[in-house]
């Protein structure tokens, strides 16, 4: 069979898989090259070190992981932000993400919301959709990219980016797509690396930590057989936590 046959039935499957809620719910000029680096290194390292005892503005964009579908207790934002209270009284976390999001979805909706707030802390978690909506890489590399850059041009706050984890041996993908949706969350998370390096993001690698460790966790997923469950964002939560707490400037 030829490869655009076997292109169109990922695409179908993973399409058919989102039906049954089985999915996670612009290019501007950089600022300019060694001298922005640098003064982002520096922004960095001034805003860890002038907050280090002080409370945390929490901003979350993202997917439906980032709203916490298919557990009791919240996705991986209101498990980090568990964590950024218990060392920092007085944080507070606005949520902008939204199920089944997509990178087009956060420049249409969520990141006009950043004018309300003044965040000291930004995460950023979105891709799945994209793999699973058969968005063209390109396409998904250029929203990423114009991402990252509206951020940048609206905050100083560090951003802590997540990766795609590999969600291919998830109890609703088919054994036969296997290797097949490995393939595309690699070559998406080869665009999100490249993009998190140019704009100095701390990049929590998800994908590398969870591809051996979730086809030995079926309880990491929910009842759906493709999001997390509270065992699975708990985990999600316990691997960002090194980076966000980087980002704070705690010990």
């Amino acid at each position: 069979m030829s490869e655009g046959f076997y292109r169109a039935l990922v695409i179908y499957a993973l399409a058919f898989l989102l039906l049954f809620g089985a999915a996670c719910g612009l290019r501007r000029t950089r600022a300019s090259e060694d001298g922005g680096a640098g003064m982002r290194a520096e922004q960095k390292v001034a805003t860890a070190t002038t907050t280090a005892t002080t409370p945390v503005t929490y901003v979350a964009f993202g997917d439906s992981t980032g709203v916490g579908v298919g557990a009791r207790k919240g996705g991986y934002v209101a498990r980090v932000f568990e964590r950024i209270e218990r060392v920092r009284a007085g944080s507070s976390v606005r949520n902008f993400c939204v199920s089944g999001a997509e990178t087009a979805d956060v420049l249409r909706g969520q990141l006009t919301r950043l004018d309300q707030t003044r965040p000291t802390l930004v995460t950023l978690g979105i891709g799945i959709n994209d793999v699973s909506h058969g968005v063209a890489p390109e396409q998904f590399a250029r929203n990423y990219e114009e991402i990252v850059t509206r951020l940048r041009s609206k905050t100083d706050a560090p951003i802590v980016a997540t990766n795609i984890p590999d969600i291919s041996h998830a109890p609703r993908v088919p054994a036969f797509l296997h290797e097949q949706v490995r393939a595309r969350i690699q070559l998406f998370n080869t665009h999100i690396a490249e993009i998190a390096a140019r704009h100095d993001l701390l990049l929590v690698d998800a994908y590398d930590m969870s591809r051996e460790l979730i086809p030995n966790h079926p309880e990491f997923f929910s009842a759906d057989g493709f999001h997390p469950s509270d065992e699975g964002y708990e985990y999600w939560a316990k691997m960002m936590w090194p980076k966000v707490k980087e980002a704070i400037g705690e010990e």
